[in-house]
């Protein structure tokens, strides 16, 4: 997918697939665009790319066909616009709680190249563009997508003041941080935690709002899922889908030739 046909897609909620890219080796590239998959997911939030590394990779897999989504480190809107003029089709802003971090992201990705007092007006509402400028920054950015997290209660409490502001396209939950902010770290099993992914889904989708998760649970999961209302789908990623596939067949290796270790080494926990 391009960057237009990525976010004309969460528009219109249809489903998007990918993976999460921890690997900066270019070898990747070729591999994962042979796959059915629409994007690629790049985070910079947890994982130490720097802005050089960063910018080969987005525009390796944007001429290989997978639009390139980047978390940034925090919902800053300099941040967001660093990995746009470095060639990411998609921020994902992380750990948003409320409309005014909203308001200054979709700034720094649907006005672009306006900043300062302009953009600050025009966001207010205070100061229209002039006609000529609007359609040009209209133009301008109609590739870019701006996702934000939801990974907390405070962000779920703020939810329909956030899902309220013009130019966001998609909600994010991440499992991992709102399960630790609903105080049942890793419990992704537990009532509660479904249904306050399923209640952002809802309402993200009745908002008019693409909803997403990333996931590394199993199929039947993410099924359940997209029958939710999540159209956008980042399923496990590199590392982890080369970690199972070793384990299991190193471990199957291990005991068709006597080894008894084998067993033991199938159940271990990935880190």
């Amino acid at each position: 997918m391009t960057g237009l046909e990525f976010n004309q897609a969460l528009r219109a909620g249809r489903r998007v697939y990918g993976t999460l890219v921890t690997s900066t080796s270019p070898r990747w590239v070729p591999l994962l665009a042979g796959l059915p998959m629409d994007f690629v997911f790049i985070d910079t939030e947890h994982i130490p790319i720097d802005r050089a590394q960063l910018s080969w990779m987005t525009w390796a897999y944007r001429f290989a066909g997978l639009a390139p989504m980047v978390r940034i480190p925090s919902p800053n809107p300099f941040a967001a616009c660093q990995v746009l003029d470095g060639g990411a089709c998609a921020v994902v802003a992380p750990y948003v709680e409320s409309a005014a971090e909203v308001r200054a992201l979709v700034g720094a990705v649907k006005h672009r190249p306006l900043k300062g007092v302009t953009v600050a007006a025009a966001l207010a509402k205070v100061k229209p563009l002039t006609p000529a400028l609007q359609d040009y920054v209209r133009d301008y950015n109609a590739a870019n997508s701006l996702v934000v997290n939801i990974d907390s209660v405070p962000s779920i409490a703020a939810l329909d003041e956030i899902l309220s502001f013009p130019g966001l396209d998609c909600v994010l939950v991440g499992p991992h941080d709102l399960s630790c902010s609903l105080g049942i770290p890793e419990e992704y099993d537990r009532p509660e935690f479904a249904e306050a992914v399923v209640d952002v889904f809802r309402r993200a989708r009745a908002a008019g709002v693409a909803a997403g998760i990333h996931s590394w649970m199993p199929a039947e999961q993410e099924v359940q899922w997209c029958t939710a209302g999540a159209n956008l789908i980042i399923h496990s990623s590199d590392l982890i889908a080369t970690g199972v596939t070793l384990r299991t067949e190193i471990a199957t290796l291990r005991r068709l030739n006597g080894d008894d270790a084998g067993a033991a080494f199938a159940d271990r926990t990935l880190v």
